[in-house]
């Protein structure tokens, strides 16, 4: 969790990213920006910042897990220590950032880089060093009045609520790569990638939060799409696993593997299929989940969405299950036409 309440913004660079692949150059500012506009640093503050709600940890990483060699790892060490060298680890960072644009499909765009103190995370108050680049320049209409009549022009500019990718590092967890989050509002595309990858090259934490996650999301893909292939099962079985999944979270403050498979997975074939599921997914993905964790809600309320427990049939009608399968049974009659039968207690 992050909570910007008494958050203040204090040096920021800006610098033009081109594109190499397009023999567009690099331009790098001579100084810092001296914001005195008490609106314009209203502005930033919403640019920079609203869009990081609810975010997922990272740490930096390299090659073999060997951070220090991360160059974000070294810039952002730099800019932490000493603050008169914001300036010189900023156009740093535009070169690092740079370097790694070759690709056609990588947009220009202009890097902000800036520096915050008193950003709570969790329970502590953290200096962040914020990186932020805008790819995508919108047009807008603006009226000017001149004596008694009006005259309109057009511009281009940014658009302070669509932030196109985004970056905070915190001076936290310093010896396992930093904690950072990040935003990248980029298509799914493997060169759109570089920001999370190549620029930053992020691994995520081994926190709480993020087992909470991974498990919430290896979960469905099992019960989604390994279940039907291996077992015997109809819809309502599949979103009974869903609920039941769903439903331990929300009801445990903390995770236990042996006791979440208990009860899960009434049948012992299906908690050994989803073992063997389990450990390709943590290899296939590069990921770790413990087997025991203190559970994130946090984590539960943003994944929890996925979990739907809506049975569609044909274009006709969509059946909410949320609990007691046993009270919805299938069947065919003699004609071929399939029906749900559902019992209940109480009409509300």
């Amino acid at each position: 969790m992050i909570d910007t309440t008494h958050c203040s913004l204090g040096q920021i660079a800006v610098h033009r990213i081109g594109s190499p692949a397009n023999d567009e150059a690099l331009q790098t500012s001579k100084s810092t920006l001296q914001i005195t506009d008490d609106r314009l640093q209203e502005l930033l503050f919403r640019y920079f910042l609203s869009s990081f709600q609810d975010p997922a940890f990272y740490n930096l990483t390299y090659t073999n897990g060997e951070f220090e060699l991360n160059p974000l790892y070294e810039y952002a060490s730099g800019l932490f220590d000493d603050h008169h060298r914001f300036h010189d680890m900023s156009v740093k960072i535009a070169h690092h950032l740079y370097e790694v644009s070759n690709h056609p499909n990588i947009k220009p765009g202009d890097l902000f880089v800036a520096r915050f103190s008193d950003m709570q995370v969790e329970d502590e108050l953290v200096e962040a060093i914020g990186l932020f680049k805008a790819e995508n320049k919108h047009s807008f209409i603006k009226v000017d009045q001149a004596t008694d009549d009006f005259t309109l022009n057009h511009d281009e500019g940014i658009q302070v609520d669509k932030l196109d990718k985004g970056c905070l590092i915190f001076n936290t967890g310093k010896d396992e790569g930093y904690r950072v989050c990040i935003v990248d509002k980029s298509n799914k595309l493997t060169e759109a990638q570089y920001w999370k990858d190549t620029f930053l090259n992020l691994k995520p934490c081994n926190d709480n939060y993020h087992s909470t996650r991974e498990f919430l999301n290896m979960t469905k893909e099992f019960v989604k799409k390994q279940v039907p292939e291996e077992h015997e099962v109809d819809k309502t079985e599949q979103i009974d696993m869903l609920n039941r999944s769903a439903e331990y979270f929300k009801t445990h403050e903390s995770f236990d593997k042996q006791e979440f498979e208990e009860e899960v997975f009434d049948q012992p074939e299906v908690a050994e299929s989803f073992r063997r599921f389990d450990e390709d997914y943590q290899t296939n993905n590069e990921v770790a989940i413990n087997d025991q964790f203190e559970i994130s809600s946090q984590a539960v309320k943003k994944e929890a969405k996925g979990f739907k427990s809506v049975l569609k049939l044909d274009k006709n009608f969509h059946i909410y299950i949320h609990g007691d399968r046993s009270k919805i049974v299938q069947g065919t009659d003699p004609d071929g036409r399939k029906y749900y039968k559902i019992y209940y207690d109480q009409e509300q």
